[in-house]
């Protein structure tokens, strides 16, 4: 679906809440200020990262937190979405960028909405290792003490599914194994971890706490069976695997059998009431039958031993990333989710939306949003509750594996001089704030 942006905006519910989204380890560099993670370790890995590069510095979001907020203000959001660095939190002085970070958002009056996890695992730790969600807790409980007094919504984890798969399965990303469905403990292990941060956030008197999944519909190749039955198992590895324990209290069916520890127990943990469910989406997934030899998709080799593979969407068009353009898929994710969870889904933020495309008068940026905000309007208009929507990214920052080869900031940020320079797209969107006032 080609998307108007000469149309008016539809107008959002009253006290709907419009953001930007950063992550602490692809923006703030200083990595001398902190501990490592295993970010650290795994870029300095040769081959890890696509152009050779690290996050050392990144944007230098540490020194020049002040430039950014106000780039904040100017755009005119309600809140900032960021992250907060558990390696940063361990190191001497640590949470003292953050008070001043929170500080600096409340004074422009920008609400901070801080992420406790975004896949900087101190290195010292291991997602394999069941004492880490303990070990997550008791720094959550640290961060609350420190910031509560100022930050009042909550997110525990982004993306667990992304870590586990590409992270501990694939070893495309940080920490870099190929555990394939040895990995299931690490989605365990986050999901316990999760519940035990909502409870020590309760703890703390906090009462707006929400996780960042990310989700998309899976469609299959074709009709025949033996696709369908592949894009039903990939659904519940990237959908329901991370979303059934969570708003149900249950694995899917053949899934809990094959996680450590007393399940049923820590299930009533993981299951701790969410205020509301953040869901990340960029496009859906085609997924068909297993090929016979080791296929690639978006950069990330797919093995021959999985009971999938991933196939192109076309008939769209596609970022400079190579994802598909889909905010039709959107709604359809949404009012999915709506069918199947029932009274059981809380109302649903969209934690992150955006993609990649290279310069600063970034018309494709602007008609990509502005699609996708259509498509989450025509969500609320079916029934789905949603609250919130944060864009992916405030600023051109460290992409993973990609290194900074891909660009999803409304700000653009010349690496060499750290000089930021807001793009069309930035205009625009502040425009759509403006207007929705």
């Amino acid at each position: 679906m080609v998307s108007d942006v000469s149309a008016p905006m539809p107008r959002f519910p009253g006290g709907f809440l419009w953001g930007v989204s950063t992550s602490a380890h692809q923006i703030e560099g200083a990595v001398d200020a902190r501990e490592r993670s295993v970010w650290d370790v795994f870029t300095q890995e040769p081959g890890r990262v696509k152009d050779g590069s690290t996050a050392a510095v990144a944007c230098d979001h540490y020194h020049r937190y002040r430039e950014d907020v106000a780039l904040l203000s100017g755009l005119g959001v309600d809140a900032y979405r960021f992250s907060v660095s558990w390696p940063r939190v361990d190191s001497p002085g640590g949470l003292d960028f953050y008070d001043r970070l929170v500080d600096e958002l409340c004074a422009a009056g920008v609400r901070p909405v801080p992420t406790l996890f975004h896949w900087d695992l101190p290195v010292r730790l291991d997602w394999l290792d069941r004492d880490t969600a303990h070990r997550f807790a008791a720094y959550v409980s640290a961060v609350a003490a420190r910031l509560g007094d100022r930050v009042t919504k909550w997110i525990t984890l982004n993306e667990p599914a992304e870590h586990t798969l590409l992270g501990h399965a694939l070893g495309a990303h940080a920490p870099g194994r190929r555990l394939l469905f040895d990995a299931l403990p690490v989605a365990h292990h986050q999901l316990l971890a999760h519940g035990l941060a909502v409870r020590a956030l309760r703890a703390a008197g906090a009462a707006d706490i929400g996780i960042a999944n990310s989700h998309g519909p899976t469609w299959p190749a074709s009709a025949a069976p033996e696709d369908t039955a592949a894009a039903e198992f990939y659904d519940v590895l990237l959908n329901r695997l991370f979303a059934d324990p969570l708003l149900l209290g249950e694995y899917p069916e053949g899934i809990a059998e094959l996680m450590p520890g007393d399940v049923d127990a820590d299930l009533q943990v993981i299951a701790e009431p969410l205020d509301w469910y953040g869901v990340n989406y960029y496009a859906p997934t085609r997924v068909g039958a297993p090929r016979q030899r080791e296929s690639e998709f978006g950069g990330v080799p797919i093995p021959a031993e999985l009971p999938f593979s991933l196939r192109q969407i076309e008939g769209h068009p596609v970022t400079d990333f190579g994802w598909p353009v889909v905010p039709e898929g959107l709604t359809e994710l949404l009012t999915a989710f709506r069918g199947r969870y029932g009274d059981r889904l809380p109302p649903v933020v969209i934690t992150e939306n955006g993609c990649s495309y290279e310069g600063v008068d970034d018309q494709e940026r602007i008609a990509y949003l502005d699609g996708h905000i259509r498509a989450l309007h025509r969500a609320i208009e079916a029934g789905v509750d949603v609250r919130g929507y944060f864009v992916w990214s405030l600023l051109d920052n460290f992409e993973w594996a990609e290194g900074y080869a891909r660009r999803f900031g409304l700000v653009h940020v010349d690496h060499a001089t750290q000089r930021r320079t807001p793009k069309a797209s930035y205009g625009w969107f502040r425009d759509v704030l403006r207007a929705q006032r």
